[in-house]
């Protein structure tokens, strides 16, 4: 199957809600080899200014790729996630991710090029913090992450 073409401009609306936990971050600071105090003492991020516990930077990639299944899944992407390579990742943050976040992300298809016999894919993920209670459905900008993948063609 090929890639869609038509995928590029294509947006996916923020789905499931990632609830930001202490646990979680203390978990990934640890698997990511983060050492700063502020990713397992609440104390320390406090005196930093946070409200809680602070992740670490990539810690954005869990929410983004959670929005990209929207686009790997889609059955008119053409995408077939065996013959996907990761090319790029970036991260822009708009503020630190803390503990008791309420996460969601909206995925934008930036690009579709085709190269040989498959494609590379830009996506964008904007993340974006839940108002306590989800009020009114304000939304408060968190990252943005972009990603490029190539999909390999046929043979390759």
């Amino acid at each position: 199957m090929t890639i869609n073409p038509d995928l590029q401009g294509r947006s996916y609306p923020a789905a499931e809600v990632y609830d930001v936990g202490r646990e979680k971050i203390r978990e990934f600071a640890r698997a990511v080899k983060a050492t700063h105090p502020a990713h397992f003492d609440v104390a320390a991020a406090e005196a930093l200014g946070h409200s809680d516990l602070v992740a670490p930077p990539t810690f954005a990639i869990i929410v983004a790729q959670r929005a990209d299944a929207q686009l790997i899944e889609d059955p008119e992407s053409g995408i077939d996630f065996s013959r996907v390579v990761h090319a790029d990742q970036r991260f822009t943050h708009h503020r630190p991710i803390v503990a008791g976040d309420r996460l969601v992300a909206e995925l934008h298809v930036d690009g579709v090029r085709a190269m040989g016999g498959g494609a590379m894919i830009t996506t964008r993920s904007e993340i974006f913090a839940l108002a306590p209670g989800d009020a009114a459905g304000v939304r408060e900008p968190v990252a943005t992450t972009t990603s490029s993948i190539l999909v390999r063609g046929e043979g390759q």
